[in-house]
């Protein structure tokens, strides 16, 4: 089943957060203004899947990406995190980060590395999940976003 992906709306705020209580993710901090920097991803009229950034200025922090369980394994994961990096360029996000306890792999086959949690910026730094939701176990990751111009470009 093809999934469409577009901006969350104020709606989707109870379904959003049922999927990411479901997957085992932060949602307590997810609100109505927050929810205006996610997409979701519908599937014959239900939510399929979700994923979020809070922009930072030219840096975001990549959270909440969740697919729900009868659909994982279909790349849908994957549209939901290329998407989300579009948005984040036009949102002027140059570099994006995240926190993962269990799914570096997944993000490592999508160009994040890992990078010390303490030399994120301070921004990210402080947003809730950075310093109160997430494991402090958790693997910092990040990403540069070039312009969908230049990406791909060799140098």
């Amino acid at each position: 089943m093809r999934a469409h992906i577009g901006l969350a709306e104020p709606g989707d705020l109870p379904a959003v957060k049922g999927l990411l209580d479901e997957s085992g993710l932060p949602s307590s901090d997810v609100t109505a203004e927050k929810l205006t920097h996610f997409l979701v991803a519908r599937a014959g009229g239900a939510l399929a899947g979700v994923i979020g950034v809070e922009p930072l200025g030219n840096d975001g922090l990549l959270r909440s990406a969740a697919v729900a369980p009868a659909l994982r394994g279909g790349g849908l994961g994957v549209e939901l995190v290329a998407a989300l990096e579009r948005r984040a360029r036009e949102l002027g996000v140059r570099r994006l980060y995240l926190l993962t306890t269990t799914a570096e792999r997944f993000f490592r086959g999508r160009g994040y590395g890992r990078v010390a949690r303490d030399t994120a910026p301070r921004a990210v730094r402080g947003t809730t999940e950075f310093r109160d939701l997430c494991a402090s176990t958790s693997v910092c990751m990040m990403k540069r976003l070039g312009s969908e111009r230049t990406r791909g470009a060799t140098r």
